[in-house]
């Protein structure tokens, strides 16, 4: 089943994989990397991941590469995950003890002044494959794939991608693009949008098309530093529509949710965004930067900030502390809630991830190397808290149609109530091994 956080993994990873290098401006130029003798390269991972009272998440990954004299490389990367736990439906506090009833009939009950949440459970597995081929010494190819499956969500991806090396290997220009075909069949089927439970669901499979394009140019300024930006553009069609967030219905008499209706999005969706990213070897560290703004034609704007300092220390060993910020502003058609009576608009969702939202990130990562051991261990840990600005309390005013925020800093908000940050902890624990032979 789909959740708030897997499913904006789950969004980030089609975006990632069907641009196929949105870390290009990070990385060193293809005509860098030398020729050497033939070998294998295994690395294995281990992540946590965990919400406040929420969602939960384990994912093994297992990644090997087969590096040949040539310079060429065959990848191939495995990964499971088991998600459990309770998302968001949308739906705004009831001001009574409410229970909730999911597609596949698990419940979960929520307090008079709690977010009313849905129980999942899913184990998703996923398959990439890469091959990277140099082609003369100033212009490497790099092509691949995924596939992935879980109970009620399919994705069918390739991509490619063209680096070329410019002005004596000191410039990177690189050009690519993706297209992904995913297939959705929500357990207990499609439902209409904006309709109550009353409704029946369609059986079947709604599908979703993903193209991507990107455009990329690194330049190595110094000895020291190297600068980037990278530019993509995807267009989505089809099923946009998450199948089980709902929007409460309030009654304009005692501004209480009377229902809840499934949302609906539109069909189609077009994707921007311009990443800006720099890395600079200090004395004795390494510091990397990176600003990304992301904007789409539903509404949403997000600006990113990210910083990492890698920090040499003795016998092998380093950590790298992580900072990064990140607000968006809300979709278009997103809102807290409709009024009863009016006509309903044509598209309407309570996603807290289409809304203001807000989250902030502290981390850092440790790498060593066991005595008699080749390969190099990491561990890595992150606290991120978000919060969404602007969720009325109930009882709530009528504002036109609907119940929205009025301002992005959660200061105003709709009449007759006092808006809230609406903040969730979210923590994470990655482990990870490198070894080549």
């Amino acid at each position: 089943m789909q959740l708030e956080d897997a499913g904006r993994a789950r969004g980030a990873r089609q975006r990632l994989r069907a641009a196929a290098c949105v870390l290009l401006a990070a990385t060193a130029p293809s005509g860098a990397r030398a020729a050497s003798a033939p070998h294998w390269q295994l690395d294995g991972s281990a992540l946590l991941y965990g919400e406040q009272n929420r969602a939960r998440v384990a994912e093994p990954v297992a990644r090997i590469t087969r590096m040949f004299a040539d310079g060429q490389s065959l990848s191939a990367r495995f990964a499971l995950d088991a998600m459990t736990g309770a998302s968001p439906t949308g739906a705004l506090p009831t001001g009574t003890v409410q229970t909730t009833t999911s597609a596949s009939g698990s419940t979960t009950t929520s307090s008079a002044t709690a977010i009313p949440t849905q129980p999942f459970q899913d184990l998703r597995g996923a398959l990439d494959l890469d091959w990277l081929r140099p082609i003369g010494t100033l212009v490497t190819t790099t092509t691949g794939f995924h596939f992935s499956h879980e109970k009620d969500y399919q994705s069918l991806g390739g991509n490619a991608r063209l680096s070329v090396d410019l002005m004596h290997r000191l410039a990177t220009v690189t050009v690519g693009g993706g297209y992904n075909h995913d297939g959705v069949f929500p357990v207990g089927g499609i439902p209409q949008g904006l309709a109550d439970s009353t409704v029946a669901r369609r059986v079947g499979t709604e599908t979703k098309n993903v193209a991507t394009g990107l455009l990329g140019v690194s330049r190595v300024l110094t000895r020291r530093w190297m600068i980037g930006v990278t530019a993509s553009r995807s267009k989505e069609d089809g099923y946009l529509t998450e199948p089980y967030k709902a929007v409460s219905v309030l009654d304009p008499s005692t501004q209480r949710p009377m229902l809840q209706l499934t949302e609906n999005r539109p069909a189609t969706r077009t994707r921007s965004d311009v990443l800006a990213s720099s890395v600079s070897h200090l004395e004795r560290d390494v510091l990397y930067l990176s600003y990304r703004y992301y904007w789409d034609d539903w509404g949403v704007r997000s600006n990113t900030l990210d910083m990492k300092l890698r920090h040499e220390l003795s016998g092998g060993t380093w950590i790298q502390p992580h900072l990064r910020a990140y607000e968006q502003t809300s979709a278009q058609f997103f809102v807290f809630g409709l009024i009863h009576g009016p006509p309903l608009p044509q598209y309407a969702s309570a996603d807290d991830r289409l809304g203001p939202l807000r989250t902030a990130t502290l981390g850092a990562t440790y790498g060593f190397q066991l005595p008699g051991h080749s390969g190099e261990f990491t561990v890595r840990g992150e606290y991120l808290y978000q919060w969404v600005s602007g969720r009325p309390h109930i009882p709530v005013s009528q504002v036109g149609s609907r119940v929205e925020r009025e301002d992005d800093g959660g200061e105003g908000g709709a009449t007759g109530s006092s808006n809230s940050a609406s903040g969730t902890s979210i923590g994470s624990v990655l482990a990870g091994y490198t070894v080549q032979f």
